[in-house]
């Protein structure tokens, strides 16, 4: 199949014509709009005030004592008989504008640096699915070669900001060394910011102290910068788990970032209304992002929302519905009520690289981008509403996120931009094809999509009839001989490889299998 020419991009610009995939630069991307408001004042604060009763009122299991210490110590009711705690509406609102607006998460790579909050927008890689796939081998579960491969990528593409996670789980690693060895190639192929799991406090400790090393500080060292995120999910309904909490104190203490992600679907795990939906996912929000502030005040937190619907004929999750864009723009207006920056995803129910998966996607990210998302989860990549890691997925994705790059660069407005002489020259009914004011910037005028095919049928059908998933499968295996692994210092790399040969010595971590 014949492979179309494309202009480089590479790290700064587009330069002469070369079959290399065409990238946008690298850079600290800002949405110029103003956020969509589905909500108007009365009903944000409607809704706000719901979360307070039901934190009041129902109040919400915490299964960590101590956990539940720091919340009684804080002035909240804690049964003594079970599990649940409950919050005075003073209380909650006594700790609301604490914790920062905008975080700096580091990268070992300062260029590679993440300005979290305000309005900048970052975009991540999908994570953690159990399985992988591409056209060639199929769906199959996922595998320390897809894995690398996956994380190669997401280092290629300039508009991946960030590894959060596993873009595939890799199970030919032991689950009690899986996060030190992942962790371990993460930062050997990748410059970029990465997350630890909050599965369990010694996961994340293990995290950190890699990041440390990768940024050669050496793992005792002290460090006030924010070098690691984490998704903190709760179990919804109302319910905070140990090793999430664990997460929550850990995370605080050390001056990383929390990601408080509720993972609700409504009709399931929370009110089948949308605006009961998004009140149960705030008062969860509120609950863990109260902890975080009661441990440190001013440790950095990040407001996230995921509501989405279930199919009620089969009960199965559905993603980028109308639904999901609409609860996707109000969890940004409670984020910026309570001045957090806001995370998103872009997510799709899809089984296959088709229609389906690319008009979900499409809402999923119009939904995260005009809600004010500074941070898009499962940027590149997600299918099956998550159960699949898809390698053409993963270009389409990098697709439609450059699109949406290109959508949030500002109109240039100025006399060079009006061309009013190219019109004057052109005059009626002519054409701008060889004026000097096109010719000049016919590089650069228009974004050239990686995977749209603009010829007509004639071509199109004298080239095969190439199709959609069968052109992101030779991008992503092109992009993968084009890829470069970053420079890490041989000593920084020696350490690493030490710190984890050592802990996989001591066994990792505690497992039931």
């Amino acid at each position: 199949m014949a492979r179309r020419s494309r202009r480089r991009g590479g790290e700064g610009g587009v330069g002469e014509t070369s079959s290399k995939i065409y990238q946008l630069p690298r850079q600290q991307l800002k949405n110029p709009y103003l956020p969509t408001e589905v909500l108007s004042e009365d009903q944000l604060e409607t809704i706000h005030l719901a979360s307070l009763k039901i934190l009041k009122e129902i109040g919400i299991d915490i299964l960590l004592p101590a956990a539940k210490e720091y919340y009684k110590n804080a002035g909240a009711d804690v049964d003594s008989n079970s599990d649940r705690v409950r919050f005075d509406p003073a209380m909650v609102e006594s700790f609301i504008g604490l914790a920062p607006s905008t975080v700096t998460l580091l990268a070992r790579n300062p260029e590679n640096n993440m300005i979290i909050g305000e309005n900048y927008v970052h975009f991540d890689t999908v994570s953690s699915t159990p399985n992988v796939s591409d056209i060639d081998g199929g769906r199959r579960p996922g595998n320390k070669k897809d894995f690398h491969n996956l994380v190669r990528l997401a280092q290629h593409f300039n508009v991946i900001s960030c590894i959060g996670g596993y873009p595939v789980e890799p199970l030919d690693y032991h689950p009690s060394t899986r996060h030190l060895e992942a962790t371990r190639d993460i930062i050997q192929l990748s410059d970029k910011p990465i997350r630890g799991y909050s599965l369990g406090l010694t996961r994340l400790q293990d995290a950190l102290t890699m990041s440390k090393i990768s940024r050669g500080l050496g793992e005792h060292s002290e460090i006030n910068d924010t070098i690691l995120m984490t998704t903190i999910n709760v179990n919804s309904p109302l319910v905070l788990d140990d090793a999430m909490l664990e997460g929550i104190i850990e995370m605080a203490k050390t001056n990383q970032l929390s990601i408080l992600t509720p993972f609700t679907l409504a009709g399931a795990m929370a009110p089948v209304t949308l605006a009961g939906a998004i009140a149960q996912q705030n008062a969860e929000c509120l609950a863990a992002y109260m902890l975080s502030q009661i441990v440190v005040p001013g440790a950095p937190i990040m407001y996230g929302g995921f509501i989405s619907n279930v199919d009620m004929k089969s009960g199965s999750p559905a993603f980028g519905t109308p639904e999901y864009v609409k609860t996707a723009m109000a969890g940004g207006q409670l984020a910026r009520k309570y001045d957090l920056p806001y995370r998103s995803s872009n997510v799709n129910a899809s089984n296959a690289v088709d229609a389906q998966s690319a008009y979900e996607s499409v809402f999923s990210l119009w939904g995260a981008i005009m809600g004010g998302a500074n941070l898009l989860k499962h940027g590149a990549g997600w299918m099956e509403g998550g159960l699949v890691a898809s390698f053409e997925k993963f270009i389409l994705d990098v697709d439609l996120l450059q699109m949406f790059t290109e959508f949030l660069t500002p109109i240039k407005v100025s006399d060079a931009e009006l061309g009013l002489e190219a019109i004057a020259d052109v005059g009626p009914a002519g054409h701008f094809f060889a004026t000097e004011h096109t010719q000049e910037r016919y590089k650069t005028a228009f974004y050239p999509p990686i995977l749209s095919d603009w010829r007509n049928f004639e071509s199109w059908h004298e080239a095969g009839e190439p199709k959609t998933h069968e052109k992101a499968n030779t991008v992503y295996k092109q992009a993968l001989e084009e890829y470069q692994q970053p420079h890490l210092d041989a000593s920084i790399n020696e350490e690493l490889i030490a710190f984890v040969d050592r802990r996989i010595a001591e066994g990792g971590i505690a497992t039931d299998f």
